[in-house]
């Protein structure tokens, strides 16, 4: 089985630790986020992988030895699609789908997205369903900020609410960003023209009562903020990935946090913050809730603060602050 994994976006609220980076090729628990995804596909049965590119496709192919992706059941093949413009989601899965072929039903997943859904389930539920199409939806305390999805009684989607005033629904489901789809729905897609699958494509499979979906409460983050990549990557403090090929002083306070290959200090903390590969603390700086990719000298202190690859941070002490600024 084919999953394409939509990768071409350029991950702007994530600037400045996507200027030179895909969102997806950034680490979760010191492992690319993308490589993550790779796997648990692998590990659902997916046989072949197709890669729907934009932005920066070189450092995809570069994460790949063979493009090949090992998996628990074996090894599952890599392709690349590298679309000549930007296509939009919808016009990104034809294009991917036109590259390799895809003939029967394939997953779709947005390369952003981290969760433990387990791809066989999602799978097994579209067959059982037997619609053109099935979505995953999670649930959230407040729908207000999202885009709501209804379903009926034997999972058939009825509409979309986008960001509901309160009493205008009752779902609190959302589109979590993971999709079986018959080959059929191809059909839909024009060709080489851009087009949203969530603005377009979904509502007309509503339309002909062709789009069916499957709630779950297995874990699930959306990524493209600051806030929520800091979460996803704290998920892993404690844990044997939480730090990589580190050089940590002694004397340093580490609590909740996750490092990458990087250099901290004498007497300097880290509090539920992550270093990219390369960082370093400077001795007795204060890094909290923040995500650094570059240099806090010594005695600076950072609070919720996201610092680029290579950036050395002004001394000082820094609040709610990017480094260096989005132009």
């Amino acid at each position: 089985m084919f999953a394409v994994v939509l990768v071409g976006g350029f991950g702007t609220r994530l600037r400045p630790l996507t200027n030179n980076v895909p969102k997806p090729m950034l680490p979760i628990g010191n492992k690319p986020m993308i490589v993550r995804l790779a796997e648990r596909l692998a590990d659902g049965g997916i046989t072949d992988i197709v890669l729907a590119l934009g932005f920066r496709p070189d450092v995809f192919q570069g994460a790949f030895p063979g493009d090949v992706v090992k998996g628990n059941n074996g090894d599952v093949r890599l392709h690349y699609a590298v679309e000549p413009e930007p296509l939009d989601t919808a016009g990104a899965i034809r294009f991917a789908a036109e590259h390799v072929g895809i003939t029967d039903t394939f997953v779709v997943a947005n390369g952003d997205i981290v969760t433990d859904l387990p791809i066989r389930l999602l799978v097994d539920e579209h067959e059982r369903l037997g619609k053109e199409a099935t979505l995953h939806l999670t649930p959230v305390v407040d729908p207000s900020s999202f885009g709501v999805v209804e379903v009926d009684a034997g999972g058939l989607v009825r509409r979309f609410v986008e960001k509901p005033a309160p009493g205008e629904t009752t779902s609190n489901t959302i589109n979590a960003g993971t999709y079986v789809l018959s080959a059929s729905v191809l059909d839909r897609i024009p060709l080489g023209v851009p087009t949203s699958v969530e603005r377009v494509t979904f509502p007309q499979l509503v339309d002909d009562s062709q789009l069916s979906a499957v709630a779950t409460n297995h874990s699930w983050i959306d990524t493209g903020r600051p806030e929520f990549y800091l979460e996803a990557n704290l998920a892993y403090s404690g844990t044997p990935e939480a730090v990589l090929d580190s050089r940590v002083h002694e004397t340093a306070i580490i609590e909740s946090s996750v490092i990458g290959s990087s250099e901290v200090a004498e007497l300097a903390e880290l509090h539920r913050s992550v270093l990219l590969p390369g960082s370093t603390i400077g001795r007795g700086a204060r890094v909290n809730s923040s995500l650094v990719w570059g240099h806090v000298p010594a005695g600076t202190n950072l609070t919720n603060c996201v610092v680029g690859a290579g950036y050395a941070v002004p001394a000082g002490d820094h609040r709610d602050k990017k480094f260096p600024e989005p132009k």
